[in-house]
């Protein structure tokens, strides 16, 4: 099903709001059995709240008479106004059903079923390893070690800016390389962060294969990996061959280097996917939903 396109920062800050005001409203109206008709001297004394239709503007001073109708003409109970506040919030969740976006899935069995793997993975065995990780270790020290890293990939960054022609990103790659480098001794410190011209957005081969034309094929989730889609487990492909790590002799070295990597990196975003998961209804939708919109939306830039 093709989504619609819509403003998701605005989706979402209006979704905010409405929940914000469903609560005012519910307590207002749990504290009596209807809402009070109109007194005749006071005709403006009592409102019924009207839900705003799809597509129609939220209220303001210049549309209250839209959303309110006098209480006189309409009493609504508590419990009505409640069930009515439940129907609207489920097809606010049918909505981003629909919206979700066009990808094909046609392995999502074995997808759900790596996706459970991962999800017990981290919730069993890293998580717990991380948050001991980061209770031990000094935030400056992670830092550096990430920043260390980050620095080493830039072959991989600084080659796809080239393949995409992006000829100043590829400038700015490399310039942040020699700043970090030297300045920042051999990457630890990140003083390049302090300008905005040396920040290029991060490219890989996978959004080099985009921008070249060729399609995400079906979406995958690749064991502790995760998310994926075949042209991005292509490029992943590229940027083995791309990064300085995987040339460190022996293997074991350079599998235990590309770990830690990957652990030190999770010990600052513990949290999040617990949050996106208390957030669901189903969580293996959001993550390939918000994985699809993300590797689209960067391959845009």
């Amino acid at each position: 099903m093709p989504s619609r396109k819509r403003n998701v920062p605005q989706r979402a800050s209006k979704q905010a709001l409405a929940a914000l005001f469903s609560l005012l409203v519910l307590a207002a109206a749990s504290g009596c059995s209807s809402v009070p008709a109109a007194s005749k001297g006071n005709p403006q004394s009592a409102y019924a709240f009207s839900w705003p239709k799809a597509g129609e503007a939220w209220p303001g001073k210049e549309d209250d008479r839209r959303y309110f109708k006098r209480a006189s003409e309409q009493e609504i109970s508590g419990q009505e106004l409640e069930d009515e506040l439940e129907d609207e919030l489920e097809d606010e969740l049918e909505d981003e059903l629909e919206e979700e976006p066009a990808i094909a899935d046609p392995l999502e069995g074995f997808n759900r079923v790596m996706f459970q793997i991962n999800d017990k993975l981290y919730t069993w065995i890293m998580r717990p390893l991380a948050k001991g990780y980061r209770a031990v270790m000094p935030e400056t020290i992670r830092r550096g070690v990430k920043n260390f890293f980050i620095n080493l990939a830039t072959p991989i960054r600084l080659a796809n800016c080239l393949l995409q022609g992006k000829g100043k990103a590829a400038e700015a790659e490399f310039a942040r390389f020699l700043t970090n480098t030297t300045i920042g001794v051999l990457g630890f410190g990140n003083p390049a962060k302090d300008y905005p011209e040396l920040n290029p957005p991060s490219e890989d081969t996978g959004q080099t294969l985009g921008r070249w034309g060729i399609g995400e094929g079906f979406y995958l989730v690749l064991p502790i990996i995760g998310p994926s889609t075949l042209r991005d487990t292509v490029g992943l492909v590229g940027d083995y061959y791309l990064n300085p790590l995987s040339y460190v002799t022996p293997s074991r070295d350079e599998w235990a280097l590309k770990a830690y990597r990957d652990f030190n990196r999770l010990s600052f975003y513990l949290g999040d996917y617990e949050a996106l998961k208390k957030a669901s209804l189903d969580p293996y939708l959001s993550v390939r939903n918000g994985y699809v919109q993300l590797r689209r939306s960067r391959i845009k830039k």
